[in-house]
């Protein structure tokens, strides 16, 4: 297994990360187990979640899991570095109050308390902000972590679909206040979404942030969707079928698996691959179901994508350019 560092910070982490939102409401609690039983037998030492995940009736359904994971003992905990987030309204559907979501000080206190027991653990390694909260000063949100992590119940903070103004607004807050600030960034980034490298990518690199890509295969469009479709009779749904619906983007990711099928590559492998040749990015986050898919992500870890392949892919899927010169007048 491959490491690096998450950040400016000295933790070591896994090159891949492994995403547990699946945990619950798609993978019951017994193959959860087992996927992250493998998952860090492979080398895989950092667990990403959010407070929310379960979704619905079932909110925190995922960190309950992840909680009677760590139990079984194993030194399971201290071998994971954990991260979850806070923002979504954790009350039961249709008794959402307020001050039971967003980043106000009183949510953030709620929250950590409510993670913390449900993961079963006395600490969070990186607990991230799920997204801006436009209603909440960064001095008040910044005051509640300092106190978290005196505490003891965080180490560090990190942010999750924020923009890059954003970015730069909290750390220059946290600066003045004599902080670390953020230390990671988790965003929509992947061949056939590239915005991120506009201004989240600069700005995260300028600041030190990690950057922790999510849907990595764009919900299923770069996992080879066209060729399970044609040779398994598996039609698309959610993203990849409004993807397909589009003559101009088919054929884009047409000529994607053309090109990976005549260098005898997985498209949804190649398509991590390429996540970890970017600059500035930690690892993607992969969010498998079972554990085959567990077993094809960590097979991204050993391809090595030619520059053939590399230029190739760009010409496919164009990236905006560098910044900020591609936006000059």
């Amino acid at each position: 297994m491959k490491y690096t560092q998450l950040g400016r910070t000295g933790l070591k982490v896994s090159r891949l990360v492994l995403g547990t939102m699946n945990f619950g409401p798609q993978t019951e609690e017994a193959d959860s187990h087992a996927i992250m039983d493998a998952a860090l037998d492979a080398g895989l030492n950092f667990f990403d979640s959010a407070n929310v995940y379960g979704w619905g009736e079932n909110k925190g359904r995922t960190e309950e899991i992840i909680g009677s994971w760590f139990a079984q003992g194993g030194d399971r905990r201290d071998k994971v570095v954990l991260a979850t987030k806070v923002y979504g309204n954790m009350a039961a559907d249709g008794e959402a109050w307020p001050n039971h979501d967003r980043l106000s000080a009183v949510n953030i206190r709620r929250a950590v308390e409510g993670s913390l027991k449900r993961l079963g653990t006395d600490y969070i390694d990186v607990y991230q902000f799920h997204h801006i909260d436009r209603h909440t000063p960064f001095e008040e949100i910044w005051q509640a972590v300092d106190v978290l992590i005196q505490q003891g119940k965080i180490l560090y903070a990190g942010s999750s679909n924020f923009p890059g103004y954003k970015i730069a607004q909290a750390n220059e807050v946290a600066a003045r206040r004599g902080m670390v600030g953020l230390v990671s960034e988790q965003c929509l980034y992947n061949l056939a979404e590239r915005r991120a490298e506009m201004e989240v990518l600069p700005a995260a690199q300028d600041y030190g942030l990690g950057v922790i890509p999510w849907s990595p295969l764009h919900g299923g469009v770069l996992g080879g969707v066209i060729r399970k479709e044609v040779e398994g009779g598996r039609r698309a749904s959610g993203r990849a079928a409004e993807t397909l619906a589009d003559p101009a983007a088919r054929a884009r990711i047409q000529a994607y698996e053309d090109l990976l099928d005549k260098h005898g590559l997985e498209p949804g492998e190649a398509a991590l691959a390429w996540l970890l040749t970017r600059p500035g990015v930690t690892g993607p986050i992969i969010g498998p179901r079972t554990a085959d898919q567990l077993e094809s992500a960590l097979r991204a870890l050993e391809v090595e994508l030619s520059e053939e392949i590399l230029t190739s892919l760009d010409e496919i899927f164009p990236g905006p350019g560098p910044s900020p010169e591609a936006f000059a007048w």
